[in-house]
């Protein structure tokens, strides 16, 4: 009988696979470690446990947010309109010159029959019982566009105005906005808009139906500039809403401004000093309320210009213009014949804490002196005697002599200049020697029957300066050739090549190639001040301010204060207050902003500057609160630690200006101005502070060029680069490339004339151009001069200087 074998099992259906979590066999801690390849599992994402709010939760505590922002926004209302706070700043500004804006403050004053009226030099105060609310009219002088900047600087609302009609010439009504209508505007957004207003006044005289269709025509005008506003119609009737707009509005932040101290001049008296025999310096005291951060009596003010000063004492006055209801009675104001009494005063107790005027450090030239050198330092000098000598450049470190052959060098000359200097000297020698048209017998006979319209065209051309259009003329041929070719310059052949780009050298990479930044610092470097750690003590400075709220030590926001400022030339002070009589603003500086230091701001052209700016050129500047003129120079705004000098200002491009002033803390807009030949100011570029940082490393590079004369494959004979032999032995080390992408070095001379044999990575075009490029260090001068008038003989008077030690 056969032997039954039996059949293995199959599984079925219901056959469960494996559990995922059982991996076999057991398994080290090094092969789990191997099999996850570095990644690290994350066991608890959070010590807490993220709870799901319910809906009536989510309700609540929404609830709570809207109750906590509506609180906060009340509390800075009652800051503006409480017992302790100051009447509201409003400017008056006319974007047409036939507008007069002191009819709008007229108008404004009568717009609430209880309303109390007191005038003062350049300031209307007006109570309004009914918006329990004071507000303060100021009117910026027509036609000066710095003191219309200064005054809204300190203002809480601005109220642009503009006409329906133009009383003076009828050709001229439908034109909403005029040209300086247009740079107020324009200047006054760039360096922060408080709370604006628009109005249009006049609006009765047109048609009813083409009232709206007007309103529309100015929304869309001023959109690019104010485009979340509306116009506002301005009559005798509707003035109050105007009020009403102003006091119930939000405001605006402007940062720069909000931390720090300002106050609007409105009573001012200058006294001489009893000690000064000369009579030359006074006392000046200014009288308004204070606004943003507390002042401190130890510290510094800076009054646009007149510059920066200390403080003798602060006095703390009894409100003059408090709020108040006329009597139905008399007819008559209640509480305004109060006596300005003084509540306090805020003297200089110690003398030692209060700080210093002096801008300056003053650099010791035997600083860099060694001491006498020890026992080892001689033995290792002889030791290192054996060495190879090389002749270098004077001034040369050891970092750049390991750039120069080992060869003899030449002496460095200090009237060697750069090319843009020489290219300049040779224009104006062009423009110098080229002779004047005289006029002949027949022209003058010509000119005596000239008509009407040939003698407005002489007119013109007396008032033309040729030297100038010539001059301009350079200016943009040089900036065409540089945007054509950038920084190619043509080697001298008058001179040697490596006498002319002696303080030039060749980088393998520009942006990875290492460059000492201490390396040859220039005299005036040690005259400044930096900071080691500037982002800390900017944080540490604006702390240090907002600590001094409620305190009784110093003069708080909303007092009206009489502050006492010593030191104030006579001279200054009749030429620039009592003859221009113009607004006067002081602002409380923060701690170390009268030093002097390198500040770098980025700047964007404006589109209505279409002129190239050339680097070194002077400008001017209003950097938030000051405003100073230099002469900057100008490099590339990249992310790099090495960033290229650009030797134009571009339309429609962003660079970094570079330049010494007086040190300020972001954020702060800046604003950029050239002066015309007839005096008047044309903004170029508006932008903003980006550092206060004198390492900022601004390179300068030159390209020599070349043509190939003989090319076979890889190699070719270049000429034009060099017209010596010497040349291409000194600058035999530096790589060459080609501007279709060849990278190649010189290998030997050819002659004597400037020919060289090169080798390239790869086949060479013969219409390539061979390229060399050479880089050094430039650095900003001494140009800062602070918007003065010229005291006696021009002069300014010189800030003492001193070594302080700074964080």
């Amino acid at each position: 009988m056969a032997k039954s074998t039996q059949e293995a099992h199959r599984p079925g259906v219901f056959k469960k696979p494996p559990k995922p979590h059982k991996t076999g066999r057991h398994r080290s801690k090094g092969a789990i470690a191997n099999s996850a390849g570095g990644k690290v599992t994350v066991k608890q994402k959070t010590k807490h446990v993220k709870k799901e709010l319910s809906k009536v939760a989510k309700r609540h505590q929404m609830m709570q947010n809207r109750t906590n922002q509506r609180n906060k926004f009340l509390d800075e209302k009652r800051k503006l309109s409480g017992k302790n706070s100051s009447p509201m700043l409003i400017a008056v500004v006319a974007l047409q010159e036939d507008l007069d804006a002191h009819k709008i403050v007229d108008m404004l004053s009568k717009a609430d029959e209880e309303a109390t009226i007191k005038n003062g030099d350049n300031t209307t105060h007006i109570s309004v019982p009914s918006l329990k609310q004071r507000f303060s009219i100021v009117v910026p002088p027509q036609g000066d566009l710095f003191a219309t900047l200064d005054l809204i600087k300190v203002v809480n609302t601005v109220l642009f105005v503009t006409s329906a009609t133009y009383e003076s010439d009828k050709s001229r009504r439908e034109e909403v906005i005029d040209s300086w209508g247009e740079q107020v505007v324009q200047s006054v957004a760039a360096q922060g808009l408080p709370t604006p207003i628009l109005a249009v006044t006049n609006l009765k005289n047109l048609p009813e139906t083409k009232r709206q269709a007007h309103k529309n025509h100015i929304q869309k005008i001023l959109f690019k500039w104010l485009p979340e506003e509306k116009v506002m119609d301005l009559n005798d009737t509707n003035a109050i809403n105007i009020l009403r707009t102003a006091a119930s509005q939000k405001q605006k932040t402007v940062i720069y401004r909000n931390k720090r101290s300002y106050l609007l001049a409105e009573d001012i008296k200058f006294h001489l000093d009893d000690n000064d025999d000369k009579k030359n310096f006074g006392t000046l005291e200014v009288s308004g309320y204070l606004h943003g951060m507390p002042l401190s009596v130890y510290g510094l003010v800076h009054i646009p210009g007149l510059g920066d000063y200390q403080m003798s004492k602060i006095m703390k006055l009894e409100d003059p213009f408090p709020l108040v209801r006329k009597s139905k009675k008399s007819n008559t104001d209640v509480e305004m014949d109060k006596t300005n009494t003084v509540e306090k005063i805020f003297n200089i107790e110690d003398s030692s804490k209060q700080e210093s005027l002096e801008s300056e450090n003053i650099p010791d030239p035997m600083d860099a002196e060694q001491t006498w050198p020890t026992e080892e330092e001689l033995a290792e000098a002889k030791a290192q005697q054996k060495q190879v000598v090389k002749l270098v450049p004077k001034g040369t470190s050891a970092y750049q002599a390991a750039w120069i052959p080992d060869e003899e060098g030449l002496d460095y000359d200090e009237s060697s200049d750069d090319e843009e200097k020489m290219v300049v000297d040779q224009a104006q020698s062009e423009i110098n020697s080229d002779d004047e048209n005289t006029l002949t017998e027949d022209d003058k006979e010509e000119y005596e029957t000239m008509s009407l319209s040939d003698t407005n065209e002489q007119r013109y051309d007396e008032k033309m300066d040729l030297y100038k259009e010539k001059e301009a003329l350079l200016k943009l041929k040089e900036a065409k050739q540089d945007s054509e070719f950038p920084d190619e310059v043509d080697t001298p052949q008058d001179i040697l090549a490596k006498v002319r780009f002696q303080k030039y050298r060749g980088l393998d990479s520009f942006r990875t190639t290492f460059w000492d930044r201490l390396e040859n610092l220039p005299y005036d470097y040690g005259r400044i001040f930096q900071f080691q750690n500037f982002d800390r003590t900017r944080r540490r400075v604006a702390q240090q301010r907002e600590d001094l709220l409620n305190e009784e030590e110093h003069a708080q926001p909303g007092s009206y204060l009489t502050i006492s400022v010593k030191g104030v030339s006579k001279e200054l002070y009749d030429s620039q207050v009592l003859k221009d009589n113009l607004p006067l603003v002081v602002f409380g500086l923060l701690e170390y902003e009268h030093r002097m230091s390198v500040l770098n701001f980025v700047l964007n052209r404006t589109l209505n500057s279409n002129l190239p700016i050339k680097s070194k050129e002077r400008l001017i500047f209003q950097c938030g609160f000051r405003r100073f003129s230099a002469c900057p120079i100008f490099s590339q705004h990249t992310n790099g630690n090495k960033h290229k000098y650009e030797r134009f200002f571009q339309p429609n491009s962003t660079v970094v200006a570079t330049t010494f002033a007086p040190i300020t803390f972001p954020p702060c807009p800046v604003l950029c101005y050239m002066q015309k030949t007839d005096g008047s100011l044309e903004m170029i570029a508006t932008g903003s502070l980006m550092s206060v940082n004198p390492n900022r490393l601004i390179i300068k590079r030159v390209i020599l060029s070349g043509h190939p004369f003989k090319v076979h494959k890889k190699s070719a004979v270049v000429r034009f680069m060099f017209f010596n032999r010497e040349d291409i032995r000194w600058f035999k080390p530096v790589k060459l490339r080609t501007k279709c992408g060849r990278k190649g070095h010189i290998k030997e001379p050819l002659g004597t004339h400037g020919h060289m044999k090169c080798i390239f990575d790869g086949p060479l075009k013969s219409q390539d151009t061979v390229l060399m490029n050479l880089y050094k260090r430039v650095f900003p001068k001494w140009t800062y001069e602070p918007a003065l008038m010229t005291i006696g003989s021009g002069e300014e008077p010189a800030d003492k200087s001193t070594d302080v030690q700074m964080e």
